[in-house]
């Protein structure tokens, strides 16, 4: 659904609320992250180029790209490190990986009608650099259509502050609930986190906030 008139969940709020879903509810981050992945890829209708960091925001990009192989909607799946990735995330590659699928050290955005970005999440709290930055340079460069995950690449969710440089996203898929300092058009897509769990940190969100279809 379209993410006005529901609350913002900054970075320090998302640590919260994923540990509530675990220790009270019983919803492991894997869980979530799953549910993620299948709630992008299935607003994703292009063919796609996914493109990874090396946090818990790559696993859903990971998951998200599994999808769209399944729907032979993925060109590439690119990663800047995945050597790096731990916890949910590697796990997510290894069940990419485990259906054939193939990560790409390089990036190639050629025969992409989008860009998915899932090179950082909320955890961001300082300016890109390096590897990381070219990436980011290199998607905004390309003219492709850009649709980030949960939040575009460059993005301090607790701050709201825009870093540079920072992905020129198109749409951004927010993940339960729309961050601080998101601009463009935001869609905030339904993960699975107990409507409980954001009341227990303070936040108010409609039970019928997600019942609707949504489309890009």
């Amino acid at each position: 659904m379209s993410s006005s008139g529901l609350p913002t969940l900054s970075s320090s709020q998302v640590k919260e609320v994923d540990a509530l879903a675990e220790k009270r509810f019983g919803i492991p981050l894997d869980w979530l992250m799953e549910a993620a992945g299948w709630q992008v890829a299935r607003l994703v209708e292009g063919r796609a180029v996914v493109v990874c960091g090396v946090g818990n925001n790559a696993g859903d990009g990971f998951a998200a790209a599994r999808h769209l192989q399944r729907w032979g909607r993925l060109v590439r799946l690119c990663c800047v490190d995945a050597a790096r990735l731990r916890g949910p995330a590697e796990r997510e590659l290894h069940a990419f990986r485990g259906v054939g699928g193939e990560v790409s050290s390089d990036l190639v955005l050629d025969d992409a009608e989008i860009v998915l970005d899932a090179i950082f999440g909320t955890g961001l709290s300082r300016p890109p650099e390096g590897r990381f930055a070219e990436w980011i340079e290199a998607i905004n460069a390309s003219g492709k259509e850009v649709v980030s995950v949960d939040v575009p690449s460059g993005l301090d969710a607790e701050s709201g502050v825009a870093y540079s440089p920072i992905v020129n996203a198109a749409v951004t898929i927010a993940l339960g609930l729309p961050k601080p300092g998101q601009t463009g058009r935001v869609v905030a897509v339904d993960i699975g986190v107990p409507l409980e769990a954001y009341r227990a940190i303070g936040l108010d969100v409609p039970t019928a906030a997600f019942g609707n279809r949504i489309r890009l």
